[in-house]
């Protein structure tokens, strides 16, 4: 088998999963997915701003938001800072493990802001009666 059968099987050999190949493509969609999140916050950012104080939890969602775009922002730029690391240095392996663990807590962050706004409903469609 040669070192390039991933990527170009041999005739009549079964088709092997080629890990980088999968790893961009997963890399690729989790990046989309942190990019509708991000402007999902921000539309949801700009409803509650046009809302005002007409909306019941106008403070605490600004807040909610602001905070869960904060992490998205400082997890992306410590992606991009643990991209340029040489991982293939053991020097740097230390390091990398720390901006990795560190990018996961601003991403567990942002999971856990998001949960706690979404409970307090953001539905524009949703008339609520507070006349009862």
């Amino acid at each position: 088998m040669s070192s390039t059968a991933a990527i170009a099987p041999e005739p009549g050999t079964p088709k092997t999963l080629d890990a980088n190949r999968y790893a961009t493509k997963k890399t690729i969609a989790q990046g989309m997915l942190d990019i509708a999140l991000l402007t999902a916050n921000a539309s949801q950012l700009k409803y509650v701003l046009q809302a005002g104080n007409k909306h019941e939890f106008y403070s605490l969602m600004v807040g909610l938001i602001s905070t869960s775009i904060v992490l998205q922002v400082l997890a992306g730029s410590l992606t991009l800072i643990l991209l340029r690391l040489n991982i293939n240095d053991p020097s740097r392996h230390y390091t990398a493990a720390v901006i990795n663990h560190i990018c996961l807590a601003f991403v567990m962050g942002s999971c856990v802001t998001n949960t706690i706004k979404m409970s307090f409903g953001l539905d524009p469609t949703i008339q609520r009666n507070n006349s009862v």
